[in-house]
């Protein structure tokens, strides 16, 4: 059956066999186990006009917790730390004891008057950690796993950012009823989401009326929308918080599954990672809108991954880890403008300190970078268009960014996803300047943009950090970035 060919390319297409990737690894093994189980996953993702009946969700007392989840300073931090940190748990779902993390992070300058950010992470099942310590957050971990250094072009230079764990299971979110993490999928994740950000703004409530964004990446192309969609469902219900969300920002996003898969493979082909001939078989045999499949589709989808080799597909030109264990024991300050290949394990080995656990106020755990504990994934949008369909009538500023060098979900998926659309264009393709120098390329269209970032992989910050920092405050401000 397609479902079952798309769910195993799908999975494929995100996570990959690349021994580069430890996290492309233990998700690919864990949804593959899923989906050799079952050939269906649920879509309970219906766009409507219409508002249930009023239904709030659970709000604790949140009095005196932020001053209680404020941060001293982490290990290793450098000196000269002028801004505020924040970690610690809201309780989602006091029943089950479920509670989430997350880390915040507001501006140095002008806190006060700045829009406050929500940054997740996909997977789905991966750390929002992953965002803050390696891609944007404002600092970055040297080689010996045990040190910090200032990342220049974080994103709170411009924002004020908060990083969160989701769904229960994730990093350190937790909950006391194990079989919750048996019930993970998209529309879970939403509704614990929604219920974390109406807890988290009792508890900060300065932020309550303050402009409000969502950005992510990678299966955040499901998390972002999904939420953003919640969120306007639910301050349609006047008795509960009005959340006043503005726009979503995703990169190199899982929108369209179709679209997906033909992107993904027209992309290696175009960047001769495989062959004229399993390009074209892949053309010949894989019909990826019908209802039926083939021995012979999934015989040479595997052939495409053979092909590829021992390549970083998060990256096709960036040098893979070839020594994991053999971290520099001494702290050389590390530099924002090179990207540690073996960053994966210097930040498991930091955030796995208990010195460093206690310091976030996080219960103590074996921290990953993806869920061990989540073994199942039990409804997946098929397409995320309606609901962006939905957000661009809803006037939500949309951009969709794009590192250009992604193999797994590249630019050539979103344009493929975008065009199905069949959005009026208002700006014409055109590349976008950062110091003189070509950042990348962009096309707007009525209620959305696409944006690409030259040189950059599937984590945009980590591999373009300037660049990144660039785009992202055009996109806060509603403006494109200049042509020349």
């Amino acid at each position: 059956m397609m479902n079952k060919l798309i769910t195993t390319l799908c999975l494929f297409a995100l996570f990959g066999l690349n021994n580069a990737d430890i996290q492309a690894n233990r998700l690919f093994k864990l949804l593959m186990s899923k989906s050799s189980k079952n050939s269906h996953i649920a879509n309970q993702w219906m766009v409507s006009e219409e508002v249930d009946e009023y239904s709030p969700v659970y709000i604790a007392p949140q009095n005196g917790l932020a001053e209680l989840d404020k941060i001293s300073a982490l290990p290793g931090q450098p000196e000269g730390v002028d801004f505020n940190q924040y970690s610690g748990y809201v309780t989602v779902n006091p029943t089950a004891g479920r509670a989430l993390f997350y880390y915040f992070v507001e501006s140095p300058t002008s806190s006060s008057t700045k829009p406050l950010v929500l940054w997740l992470n996909g997977g789905p099942g991966c750390s929002s950690m992953i965002g803050a310590m390696s891609e944007l957050g404002p600092f970055r971990i040297n080689s010996d796993g045990k040190t910090l250094f200032m990342n220049d072009y974080a994103w709170s230079n411009v924002a004020n950012m908060l990083f969160l764990e989701s769904p229960a299971g994730v990093g350190f979110s937790y909950s006391n009823t194990t079989s919750d993490y048996d019930k993970s999928g998209d529309k879970n994740t939403a509704d614990d989401s929604y219920t974390f950000l109406v807890n988290w703004f009792e508890r900060f409530p300065q932020y309550k009326t303050r402009d409000f964004y969502i950005a992510g990446e990678s299966y955040a192309g499901h998390y972002v929308p999904q939420l953003a969609y919640t969120i306007l469902q639910n301050n349609k219900k006047t008795n509960q918080t009005v959340i006043n969300i503005k726009g979503i920002a995703i990169g190199n996003a899982i929108i369209d599954t179709e679209m997906h898969l033909k992107g993904k493979f027209d992309h290696w082909w175009t960047h001769a990672i495989i062959s004229d001939s399993t390009h074209d078989a892949i053309v010949k045999y894989c019909d990826f809108a019908s209802n039926s499949s083939s021995a012979m589709c999934d015989h040479v989808t595997h052939k495409a991954w053979n092909e590829i080799g021992d390549t970083d597909v998060y990256n096709i030109y960036a040098p893979i880890c070839l020594t994991p264990h053999e971290r520099n024991t001494s702290a050389i300050p590390g530099s924002v403008n090179f990207f540690d290949p073996c960053w994966q394990y210097i930040l498991e080995f930091y955030l796995n300190d208990s010195i460093v656990q206690k310091a976030l106020h996080a219960r103590p755990t074996s921290w990953d970078l993806c869920s061990d504990v989540i073994t199942s994934w039990n409804d997946r949008a098929v397409t995320i268009l309606p609901i962006i369909k939905y957000l661009i009538a809803k006037g939500q500023r949309i951009w969709l960014c794009s590192g250009d060098v992604d193999a797994q979900v590249p630019t050539t998926s979103s344009r493929y996803s975008i065009n199905a659309l069949n959005l009026p264009i208002e700006t014409a393709w055109r590349p976008w300047y950062l110091n003189k120098e070509v950042g990348g390329y962009l096309e707007a269209y009525k209620g959305l943009l696409l944006i690409t970032v030259r040189g950059a992989g599937h984590t945009v910050p980590s591999y373009q950090p300037q660049r990144a920092l660039a785009l992202f405050s055009s996109f806060l401000k509603g403006t494109l970035p200049p042509s020349s």
